[in-house]
């Protein structure tokens, strides 16, 4: 395990993690992806955290995450009930075009 010291002083508090193996690699994976060092990543992440209670999908989640977010989505119950007619039809597409021609 990965050991991070934590200082605490009136502006700032430095932490120290004890991170699995697993876990720092799939940490170092997300802050690759976003371009940042491993710390400030964790950094982000802890604030966003603060700020609003819990992490947003859209700044932590890798691809991965993000398409087994949608995937659930599309398969949810609330998405399977939305019915709505599609009409893509030739003439719905270039009724708009014609009725300006006239």
């Amino acid at each position: 395990m990965r050991s991070y010291e934590a200082v605490s002083t009136s502006m700032s508090t430095n932490l120290k993690l004890e991170l699995k193996p697993e876990a720092e690699a799939q940490l170092a994976k997300r802050a690759r992806m976003r371009g940042v060092s491993l710390e400030d990543y964790i950094r982000d992440v802890l604030e966003e955290h603060a700020a609003n209670g819990e992490a947003k999908l859209s700044e932590t989640a890798t691809p991965e995450e993000w398409e087994a977010a949608l995937d659930d989505f599309i398969h949810s119950a609330a998405f399977q009930n939305i019915s709505w007619e599609v009409d893509d039809s030739r003439e719905s597409i270039y009724r708009e075009r014609e009725d300006a021609q006239l």
